[in-house]
Order: structure tokens, then C-alpha cells, then sequence
């Protein structure tokens, strides 16, 4: 099979031919149609992510596929079954094999792309709003809110009620915040992000894929009682944060690694991919795809993210 492999950290990938894999005990083996790229995909290839994987692998984390057979002690999903799956790596080639428990049967309406582009960035911000109590009439504040997960926690923060302030870094961006359903746009690059939100009238939820001198203000634009989620670092700095203004103001700061939940319970994931998938059924969902290339393009893919030219999802086809 044809698969993305990476041989050096920080060097492009390789298109090699390599044996298809064969799936071991509660595994599946996937014939791969989609598969969406992700900040971390950027992190993992360079050996910065939170997951290591020895050298030569096939990054890809974000699956759209069919299943083609059952490891042993596997009999759903069935054989012929297109499921969408999140794993660590394995994504980018045209064969793959994964836990079975991480598989979930995904709509017949849903395209191979958008399941590839919808997983991680609805699953993540899902989850984040949950663990935040995002309440309707509560004020979220969503940085670097044009990237696929940020523009999926407008969409998600607006149909649970909240107003929604976006933060994005150019006017074309922010358009598309408006269209995702924003509320109110600040322009990352010519606006000061804590002196805005504190005439909006402060923020309840923080979600920040950033850090940063992004994380410090909204920080300071919090109101009392508020929730903060550090989901990242696109912005390379990962912001110290002083105990002092937490205790002043009663702020919570919420630990969140969204893939840990593959380790310690990977129900939870599938079960909110689930219901994920019931609302986009009814329409209140849109993936939003800037950019998709064929596999022999992964590094171009990548590059799109990390050189921040892409908005919403970047996803590969097999």
C-alpha cells in the first residue's frame, strides 16, 4: 500500500510503499478514504507533541475509512461499515488498523471529507464546552477562532446559547467567524483583545487554542467566576498563569487534553461523536474545508497549517 511516512523529524514525508498492515486483537483494519489534518499532525512530525511514535511512522490522526477486516475478538463494526475514527497516527496511507472501540458508524449524508474534517474539532470543543458548563446567556470567548476547532466551538456556542466573541487574525477570518455565527469579531492583529472584551462585558468561558499574549488578556477580560480552556499552543508560548488574579476573581483554569480521553476512556469520545452526528443530521453543523489535497500532498497539507493559510479544515484524500 501506499502510505505518508516519516523518517527524520522535521523533514518532509516520504510516499513509500510498505506492506498493509494486518490487525491485531480488537483492532480493525480500515481501507482509509479521508483523513483531516491537525495542528498536532505539525507538533507529532517535528517530536513536540505530548505522543511519541518510534521512527518510521505514518502520521495522521483523523480518520474517515471502511472497515476491511476484524482483529481477533472483533465483531462490530462489521465488515463493509464506513466509520469515522480518531487515533494517534496511521492515517495518511491507505490502509490502517485501530482499536475498534474508537470506531463510530458515521451518517450515509456526511461526505468522506467532512467526516475526516469533523472528529477532532467538534469532538474537541464538544467536550471543552461540556467540561466548562457553557451556560445559555453566558459569553464565550473563542481565540484563534478561524481554525477548525475554534470555528467549531462558535457553531457549538451559539446552539447551546451563549454569546460568542471570536478572535481571528484578519478580516477575511473574522468573516468566516461571522458566517460560523459570532457574535462579535476582534482582529487579533489591530485590536486589543482584553480592552474589547471588557466593553462587551467580559468574558464566562475562555477557549484558547493559543496561548500567548492571547491567553494573558483574555485572562484579564475574565469576569468573575469564569472558566478558562487551554486546549494549545499554536502561538509556540505557553503561558504562565499567575495564582493571584485566579484567586481575585474566582477563575477557573480546566486541564484539558482531548486525546487523553483514547487512553483512560474512549467511550467518551465515541459517544460524543454520536451525538455530534445526530446534530448535524438536523443541519446545525457545516464543517468548513478551506483546503483538500490528494496523499502525495500531505506536506503541503501541513505546511498549510503551520504557515496558518488555511481556515477551518485541511483534509487529505486517499
Amino acid at each position: 500500500m501506499r502510505a505518508m511516512q516519516l523518517h527524520q523529524l522535521s523533514q518532509p514525508m516520504q510516499l513509500d510503499d510498505i506492506p498493509t498492515p494486518t490487525p491485531a486483537k480488537g483492532e480493525v483494519l480500515l481501507r482509509v478514504h479521508a483523513c483531516g489534518i491537525n495542528f498536532g499532525d505539525t507538533l507529532i512530525v517535528e517530536g513536540k507533541y505530548q505522543e511519541k511514535f518510534a521512527l518510521p511512522f505514518t502520521p495522521g490522526m483523523e480518520i474517515c475509512g471502511t472497515v476491511e477486516a476484524l482483529g481477533e475478538g472483533v465483531s462490530s463494526p462489521a465488515i463493509g461499515t464506513r466509520i469515522g475514527a480518531y487515533g494517534g497516527a496511521g492515517g495518511l496511507a491507505e490502509y490502517t488498523c485501530i482499536s475498534a472501540n474508537r470506531c463510530v458508524e458515521v451518517p450515509s449524508s456526511m461526505s468522506h471529507a467532512e467526516v475526516a474534517a469533523f472528529l477532532v474539532a467538534y469532538g474537541t470543543s464538544h467536550l471543552a464546552l461540556e467540561r466548562a458548563s457553557l451556560k445559555a446567556g453566558e459569553t464565550l470567548l473563542v481565540l484563534g477562532a478561524s481554525g477548525g476547532v475554534g470555528l467549531s466551538a462558535v457553531e457549538l456556542g451559539k446552539l447551546m446559547g451563549a454569546k460568542v466573541i471570536a478572535v481571528a487574525r484578519s478580516a477575511e477570518k473574522l468573516e468566516i467567524c461571522k458566517a460560523a455565527g459570532a457574535d462579535h469579531l476582534i482582529n487579533s492583529e489591530t485590536d486589543d483583545i482584553r480592552n474589547v472584551v471588557k466593553a462587551l462585558g467580559g468574558a464566562d468561558v475562555v477557549y484558547d487554542p493559543v496561548g500567548g499574549d492571547q491567553f494573558k488578556a483574555a485572562l484579564r477580560a475574565c469576569n468573575p467566576l469564569a472558566r478558562i480552556l487551554p486546549l494549545g499552543f499554536a502561538s509556540g508560548d505557553i503561558p504562565q498563569i499567575p495564582a493571584n488574579i485566579l484567586l481575585v476573581k474566582n477563575i477557573t483554569v480546566i486541564g484539558y487534553y482531548w486525546g487523553g480521553y483514547t487512553v483512560f476512556a474512549p467511550e467518551i469520545l465515541t459517544n460524543s461523536f454520536k451525538e455530534l452526528f445526530k446534530i448535524y443530521a438536523t443541519g446545525a453543523l457545516k464543517p468548513h474545508i478551506s483546503h483538500t489535497l490528494p496523499l502525495e500532498k500531505a506536506n503541503e497539507a501541513l505546511a498549510l497549517l503551520k504557515n496558518r493559510k488555511s481556515t477551518g479544515k485541511v483534509v487529505v484524500t486517499i
